[in-house]
């Protein structure tokens, strides 16, 4: 045997153990996932398969379809404020030299934050006259004090707020990453050939930072699709209320799993949720390399 043959097969003998446990952890739990999403089981009784009944009665269920219009819009608003706030500052940010890393670090802070201790400061600052941080401002402006939480059209925005603003460390860090890696010489020489920043901006610094942006677009959706923890905790009293107003697709499935224990229908929704991410992924992935 030659020493390149044994080469390889040492080299697929060390991959086959993590790869083995990759398997295990991830591949596995799907495949079950799809298994137990055609049963009715409850925790109470053995899994009896039920074929597709799972999935007839989530689409015909209409608390499912406000949810769903709840999930994607937490996609549709998060995924876009969150991604232009974060290039701006870092757009910004990579130009100033006093002070840069502890700066960097005080963006970044917010995505170390706890979801729950971030939830419960933010909730503070939602409440009314005169605990309420936002409506005692609103309040020395002479603006009428604002419900927030308690409103079922400001509360998933003001439930997104905190979600967008415990993100924008991770991005913004990718972003400066991205903007580092442009060759300096680029920009030096488009100055020589007299291109206004905005110029430069739409030709050169965008155009080299779409790997960038492709690996952000497609993290951030999925963040905002799966999102979880700013909604459970922002409103302990009624999570995903008022009326289901914020409730997103993993909260249902949390609600439906641990509180009525009916684990095949929650596997269904599962699924379901594993489907859009998969179809987004793919789409975003498609779309972005076309252009």
């Amino acid at each position: 045997m030659s020493l390149g043959r044994k080469q390889v097969i040492w080299a697929w003998g060390f991959l086959a153990v993590p790869l083995l446990f990759y398997a295990v952890i991830r591949f596995w739990p799907t495949f079950q996932a799809f298994y137990l999403s055609a049963t009715d089981w409850s925790l109470m009784r053995p899994a009896a398969f039920v074929g597709l009944e799972n999935y007839k009665r989530l689409f015909a269920d209409p608390l499912f379809w406000q949810v769903f219009r709840n999930t994607f819009m937490y996609l549709i608003l998060g995924t876009p404020i969150s991604l232009l706030i974060s290039f701006v500052v870092a757009y910004y940010l990579d130009r100033v030299r006093f002070m840069h890393s502890f700066i960097r670090a005080l963006y970044f802070l917010p995505f170390l934050t706890t979801a729950a201790a971030m939830a419960w400061v933010w909730r503070w600052f939602y409440q009314p006259v005169p605990i309420g941080v936002i409506n005692d401002i609103l309040s020395s402006f002479g603006i009428p004090q604002q419900p927030f939480l308690r409103s079922t059209s400001q509360a998933l925005p003001a439930v997104l707020a905190p979600a967008v603003w415990a993100g924008l460390g991770f991005q913004i860090i990718i972003f400066l990453a991205g903007l580092r890696a442009i060759p300096v010489t680029y920009y030096e020489a488009a100055r020589i050939d007299g291109l206004s920043e905005g110029a430069i901006l739409r030709r050169i610094t965008i155009p080299l930072l779409k790997p960038t942006l492709v690996f952000l677009v497609v993290f951030s959706s999925i963040g905002f699709l799966r999102i979880f923890d700013q909604v459970y905790n922002i409103n302990t009293n009624d999570p995903g209320g008022p009326l289901n107003s914020t409730k997103p697709l993993v909260l249902m499935i949390y609600q439906t799993a641990f509180s009525s224990y009916e684990m095949g229908y929650a596997a269904a929704q599962t699924v379901v949720l594993f489907l859009i991410l998969l179809v987004i992924s793919l789409v975003q992935l498609r779309l972005m390399r076309d252009r």
